[in-house]
């Protein structure tokens, strides 16, 4: 097996010291969302992960479903070289009722703190690298889950702050209490949103952002298929983007994306990662996959270098992202 490389780029993400590979992973997937797990593929991923470069990681409270099944995955995969990578998970959620997870909040301090301690023993670490709150929760100010981490860096626990889905206003106010590294919200050629006010403000203020689903999703990869062709436990069944009439006009679009890949000689999937990267030295993308082959190819996605004229191209056959939402209306992030 190939041993450890560092060739994969390094980029800073915001200004308090954080550095990271220029493509990350995403964990999600190895435990929920996405089919029947499969442990033993996840684990070789993130191990492959590391032997390219790889050094954020990405989990949360919400991808073990409140009991730790996805930080504890990682924390066996990573025993092994945990010194040298970054990981970062999130809080912010309410498991109290099983019906309401994907919507109930809290990110009321006593349950931040209670959270980054079960992240800690579930992974297995003294220190979480990015403590990110997952969801803006209404019901708590920004001041206060601000304050509640910025106690959590001076104990020890956490080195960086991280918002995730947040809004301009929400970013300003919680930055003014204690410095945001990063920012992680849906960004892809598919999801351009962010572009109109959240990335100037996370520029004017010098954060990091981290785009999820970089590959909408498994939309930009040469394995799409029909919404009604996924397994009931895979959440792309019930993706608006997947449904009748949105699903045609993506697939075309994927289609003349392909075509402009296979003409630079590299994959779909390897030409939105580059053309992420290509957005500014500011981004690092997580893809999710729980395939080492997969895995490779998006990490060579850095070494990608698109034209001016790849770039046009691409706008011109993505020139507002995808058709249909990329949540439920229940489950829609609100920026504030």
């Amino acid at each position: 097996m190939e041993q450890h490389t560092t060739n994969l780029p390094r980029r800073t993400l915001g200004g308090q010291g954080l550095q990271a590979g220029a493509i990350g992973l995403g964990t999600m997937g190895m435990t929920i969302g996405y089919g029947a797990p499969d442990e033993q593929s996840s684990i070789a991923t993130i191990r492959r992960a590391h032997e390219l470069g790889v050094t954020l990681f990405d989990t949360a409270e919400l991808y073990g479903l409140g009991i730790g099944i996805n930080e504890q995955l990682l924390g066996r995969a990573v025993k092994g070289f945990r010194d040298d990578i970054l990981l970062a998970t999130k809080f912010g959620y309410d498991f109290s009722d099983p019906s309401k997870i994907s919507i109930a909040l809290d990110s009321r301090p006593a349950n931040i703190r209670k959270v980054t301690d079960d992240s800690l023993r579930h992974l297995g670490t003294d220190h979480i690298d990015v403590l990110y709150q997952h969801r803006v929760d209404p019901n708590v100010p920004i001041e206060d889950v601000a304050g509640t981490v910025a106690e959590l860096i001076a104990a020890g626990k956490v080195r960086y702050f991280g918002l995730s889905e947040a809004g301009p206003d929400t970013i300003r106010r919680a930055h003014a209490v204690h410095p945001v590294s990063v920012l992680q919200t849906e960004y892809s050629v598919f999801e351009r949103s962010v572009e109109a006010d959240v990335l100037p403000v996370v520029r004017e203020l010098g954060i990091g952002f981290v785009p999820y689903s970089p590959l909408g999703r498994g939309f930009l990869t040469d394995a799409v298929k029909p919404a009604a062709e996924y397994p009931a436990d895979d959440m792309r069944g019930r993706d608006d983007r997947w449904q009748p009439g949105n699903y045609e006009k993506n697939l075309a679009a994927v289609r003349e994306l392909t075509a402009l890949a296979e003409g630079k000689s590299i994959t779909v999937t390897q030409l939105a990662l580059a053309w992420l990267l290509a957005q500014g030295d500011d981004i690092v993308p997580i893809p999710g996959t729980r395939s080492p082959q997969r895995l490779e190819q998006n990490v060579a996605a850095a070494q990608i270098t698109l034209t001016p004229q790849d770039l046009n191209r691409i706008q011109e056959i993505l020139p507002h992202g995808a058709a249909g939402s990329r949540y439920p209306d229940a489950m829609m992030p609100t920026w504030h």
